[in-house]
């Protein structure tokens, strides 16, 4: 399930809410003051490179 970022149109409260995908924005509620008129964010995301990680082996690799 992605993390949704939203901020609340009502109060400015930003906050972050574990979904599951493709959750509509009227499903959220602000947890500052319980208001359901929120706005997701934009967010960046973390992708890996898949190669390996300088600091040891990468994953899958046995260690050897």
């Amino acid at each position: 399930m992605p993390i949704y970022e939203y901020v609340c149109e009502a109060c400015g409260e930003q906050f972050a809410k574990l979904q599951k995908m493709g959750a509509a924005e009227d499903e959220t509620a602000c947890p500052k003051c319980g208001s359901s008129e929120v706005k997701r964010r934009i967010s960046g995301c973390s992708i890996g490179s898949g190669g390996k990680d300088p600091g040891g082996p990468a994953c899958g690799s046995g260690g050897g």
